[in-house]
C-alpha cells in the first residue's frame, strides 16, 4: 500500500522525449562525446570526455543530452554505469548505449538519479538482461519500469537527506579504503627494512645457488587433456591463486595422467613463481599438482627456512628486481635464465626462522585489521541501500544521525 500522498507510475509517463543528433552533418564541428566507459562506478560521475570532429563520430553517438538529464548504461546494467549530466555537457552528445532519463515537472532529477541506485531498480534490470556474453536491456524494458514518488518538495527533501548521507559515506569509504592500505604498506615497510637492513652473517646469493628454478610445461592442445573425472590430478592455473594467501591448497580444474606426464609436478614445500601478467607471486604448494608454462617451480635447498623464502621474495628487495628483469611492450614476462640472476640477501638459518616468526606475528595483526576495514566497507554499503530503501517507502527522516565514522 502507497503511503499516503505517493504515487506509482511508470517511467514512460514520467519522462520527456529525447532527441537524436547526427554528428556527421556537422563534419567540422568538435563534439564533447560521452562513451559508455566515461562514467566512474566509483564517483558516478562522468570524468572521461571525448572531443570528436562530427566526420569522426561513431554510429552510436546520436544521443542530444541536456544539463540535468540522468545516464543510464543499459549495457552491463548492473554494472550501475549512471551520472548527472553537468553544465558543460549541455548540448552534447552521448552513445546509444545510454537510457536519457529528462525528468518532467512532476519528477525531481535527482529523486531518479537515487532511484536507479536502488536494489529492487538494479535487481529488475538483471532480471531482463539479455546476452550471455555482452548482457544489456533496451530502451523500453527502462521505460516500463514503475517509480513510486511522492509530492516534487518531498523529493527535493529526500534527496538533499541522500545527499548529505551519502557523502558522510563517502568520506567514510575514502578513510577505510586508506587504512586498509596502510595496514599492507606497514607490512611491506617491515619486510623492507628487515630486508635492507640486513646484519651479522647475511649473505647475498643468486636465487638458483639456493634452490632448483624449472619451468611448468604445457600439453597442447591443454583443452583436451583438462578433465572433472575423479582420476585427474591438480592442475594449477593463475585463477587459483585468487583470494589465496601463502598456500596453495587446492584446484578448480584437473589435468589427466596422460597429461601431467608432459607438465611439471610440484610438491608440497615446492614454491610457483608467475612468470607472466602478476609475475613474480609466490605461492607454497601445501598439495601435489602440474604447473603450465605461466609458472615456474622452486625446489629449496635444505639451507633456506621456507617461511622465510615466502617473505623474502614477496619483499619489496625481490619484487623489484622481477620487475627490472621482466621484458615486453604490453605483457611482462620473466625469463628462466633471468629471474635464476636475482639476488637474495639471506642471515643464517637460526635468524631466518625468527625473521619468518615475527613476520607471521604482524601478517596475522595486519589481516585482522584488513577484516575490520572490510567489513566496514561492506557495511557502509549496506547503509546505502538501507538508506534508499527507507527513502522510497517514505521513511527516510532528518540527516543528523546519517554520519558514519
Amino acid at each position: 500500500m502507497l503511503k499516503a500522498g505517493w504515487k506509482r507510475d511508470k517511467f514512460a509517463n514520467l519522462l520527456q522525449k529525447v532527441g537524436t543528433i547526427d554528428p556527421a552533418k556537422q563534419p567540422k564541428m568538435i563534439f564533447k562525446y560521452v562513451d559508455v566507459s566515461s562514467v566512474s562506478r566509483e564517483t558516478l560521475e562522468i570524468d572521461n570526455v571525448q572531443e570528436i570532429l562530427g566526420k569522426d563520430a561513431p554510429s552510436r553517438a546520436r544521443r542530444y543530452i541536456k544539463k540535468g538529464d540522468i545516464l543510464f548504461a543499459t549495457i552491463r546494467p548492473t554494472l550501475k554505469r549512471i551520472a548527472i549530466v553537468p553544465d558543460y555537457l549541455d548540448g552534447q552528445v552521448c552513445s546509444t548505449g545510454y537510457f536519457v532519463f529528462r525528468a518532467t515537472s512532476e519528477i525531481y532529477n535527482g529523486y531518479i538519479f537515487y532511484y536507479l541506485l536502488s536494489k529492487s531498480f538494479s535487481d529488475a534490470m538483471e532480471s531482463l538482461q539479455k546476452g550471455a556474453s555482452y548482457p544489456a536491456v533496451n530502451d523500453n524494458d527502462v521505460k516500463d519500469q514503475f517509480v513510486i514518488y511522492p509530492s516534487l518538495p518531498e523529493q527535493k527533501r529526500i534527496v538533499a537527506i541522500l545527499d548529505e548521507a551519502f557523502a558522510n559515506i563517502s568520506q567514510a569509504v575514502a578513510n577505510a579504503e586508506k587504512n586498509l592500505v596502510n595496514a599492507r604498506e606497514l607490512f611491506d615497510s617491515y619486510l623492507n627494512e628487515v630486508f635492507t637492513r640486513k646484519g651479522d652473517g647475511w649473505e647475498d646469493f643468486a636465487l638458483n645457488s639456493v634452490c632448483v628454478v624449472e619451468r611448468g610445461s604445457s600439453p597442447r592442445p591443454i583443452d583436451a587433456y583438462t578433465t572433472t573425472e575423479i582420476d585427474g590430478v591438480n592442475w594449477i592455473k593463475i585463477g587459483d591463486t585468487k583470494g589465496v594467501g601463502k598456500y596453495i591448497e587446492r584446484t578448480k580444474e584437473k589435468i589427466t595422467p596422460a597429461g601431467a606426464l608432459k607438465s611439471r609436478r610440484v610438491d608440497p614445500g615446492d614454491f610457483i613463481l608467475t612468470n607472466s601478467m602478476s609475475y613474480g607471486k609466490p605461492y607454497i604448494m601445501a598439495t601435489t599438482g602440474y604447473i603450465h608454462d605461466g609458472w615456474f617451480a622452486l625446489r629449496l635447498n635444505d639451507g633456506v627456512d621456507t617461511e622465510f623464502f615466502y617473505y623474502l621474495l614477496s619483499s619489496q628487495v625481490v619484487q623489484n628486481q622481477f620487475s627490472q628483469l621482466a621484458a615486453g611492450a604490453i605483457v611482462k614476462n620473466i625469463s628462466g635464465d633471468l629471474v635464476k640472476k636475482t639476488i637474495l640477501p639471506i642471515p643464517p638459518k637460526q635468524k631466518q626462522i625468527e625473521i619468518a616468526q615475527c613476520a607471521d606475528s604482524l601478517l596475522e595483526k595486519v589481516q585482522e585489521l584488513e577484516g575490520v576495514y572490510r567489513r566496514k566497507l561492506a557495511a557502509l554499503a549496506e547503509l546505502k541501500q538501507t538508506l534508499l530503501q527507507k527513502a522510497f517507502t517514505g521513511e527516510l527522516t532528518a540527516a543528523n544521525h546519517l554520519h558514519p565514522q
